[in-house]
């Protein structure tokens, strides 16, 4: 597995590049592209509460899959938007540009996700591939004779072998071949960086750019992780307002319960894995790897605050009453798969797991029994109860342990 250049390899092409003292702080168009992720999130997160909102319990099963398939090629334009940021120099004109038209394109990709299981499925799947296959063309052109620019031809031939299941999946009218084709798909974007990129006489490469920028990826991630919350918040608050102001004593408790919530899941991520990942990759013996662990604990956290968040809609708007099994999957599954992420995470930066946070998932499912013959409120209720739980014990652990380093494994 090959090396892929870096500045310091010249050549024409190279200026684009970030240097060895290159200022790694966000520049103000990365942020204005998280901006239009947080709109995105929001799309997705409203398109997943509508469709378990249905009658049926296969509808609504469908709708939970659904959500997840639309917003992990979201995470993955965002995922690749910050590695392109911290190889090349987002102060720079070409890139500024490169980043605009991608955050063009996520603004299409939140517009059609609503309909990305229905009409606009083909809108859904050729702007997605639009950035996928436009940046690798952008990117290998602007390196001109830089030795990177390999990895984006074989990113660029990857794109097209994924396009076959976007595209037939797309085209195609029966719901349950749509969605395994798209499952197909991403697991190939997601499969295919993780190898590499491999391609036959191109080689493969790894992601070196976490021994290089690890504390500014950490940084995106970390922000990553508050658009993620702060959408959170927004659903739930659109969700709760009204042409009358003030709701009921019931919804007014639901917004409580879900802001408690939100808190409670920044807590436990900062708390303090989250703050001292970016350390601890540096520092790793390969940071390449570790960053790639570090990349998919947080996406498995974003998945679980994404349905937390759906969640919270549905207990917003139906705090009495039935709740369905797939209700529960968000708002029990959503925090549980949120405490996964944050278990991987901690493995990262400290080489151990958390048992309180495996109890902490164990509680959560155990209690899906009993809670499925509760009115969804009293489910809800009950997750900041186990979070509650596990930020006490962080805060005690910290003052037994002041100051503990990163100890990432080997």
């Amino acid at each position: 597995m090959e090396k892929e250049g870096s500045a310091d390899s010249g050549g024409p092409g190279s200026g684009f590049l970030r240097g060895e003292r290159s200022n790694h702080q966000p520049a103000f168009v990365e942020l204005f592209f998280d901006l239009v992720v947080v709109f995105a999130l929001n799309r997705v997160v409203a398109t997943g509460t509508a469709a378990m909102e249905r009658a049926g319990v296969e509808v609504r099963w469908y709708g939970f899959l659904h959500g997840i398939l639309l917003i992990l090629p979201l995470l993955w334009v965002w995922s690749t938007t910050a590695y392109v940021t911290a190889r090349f120099d987002p102060r720079r004109t070409p890139t500024r540009v490169l980043v605009l038209g991608t955050s063009l394109g996520v603004l299409f990709l939140g517009a059609a996700a609503p309909t990305a299981f229905d009409g606009g499925a083909l809108i859904f799947a050729g702007v997605y591939l639009a950035l996928a296959v436009g940046r690798s063309l952008a990117l290998y052109w602007m390196l001109r004779q830089h030795p990177i620019r390999r990895l984006y031809l074989r990113v660029l031939a990857w794109s097209g072998v994924s396009a076959v299941p976007w595209l037939l999946g797309a085209v195609t009218h029966a719901g349950f071949f749509r969605t395994l084709l798209w499952v197909i798909a991403i697991s190939i974007d997601f499969g295919a960086a993780r190898l590499g990129w491999p391609v036959p006489r191109l080689g493969r490469g790894r992601i070196t750019v976490w021994v290089k920028a690890a504390e500014y990826l950490a940084d995106r991630y970390r922000q990553l992780m508050m658009i993620a919350l702060g959408e959170s918040i927004l659903a739930v608050g659109i969700a709760y307002t009204g042409e009358d102001g003030l709701r009921s004593l019931t919804e007014t408790t639901a917004l409580v319960v879900a802001f408690l919530t939100t808190v409670l899941l920044w807590r436990i991520y900062s708390h303090t894995a989250g703050e001292l990942f970016g350390i601890a990759v540096r520092s790793a013996e390969d940071p390449g790897r570790l960053g790639l662990v570090a990349q998919a604990a947080h996406i498995v956290m974003i998945l679980g605050v994404a349905a937390t968040a759906v969640g919270h809609e549905l207990v917003q708007t139906h705090p009495t009453g039935h709740t369905y099994l797939s209700w529960l999957g968000a708002i029990l599954g959503g925090p549980a798969t949120y405490l996964a992420g944050r278990i991987l995470l901690e493995w990262l930066v400290f080489s151990r797991v958390s048992r309180l946070r495996l109890l902490g998932i164990a509680t959560l499912l155990a209690l899906a029994v009993p809670l499925a013959l509760a009115p969804p409120l009293a489910a809800a209720a009950v997750v900041p109860m186990v979070l509650l739980v596990i930020a006490f014990a962080d805060t005690r652990r910290a003052a037994r342990n002041p100051g503990e380093t990163p100890r990432p494994p080997a």
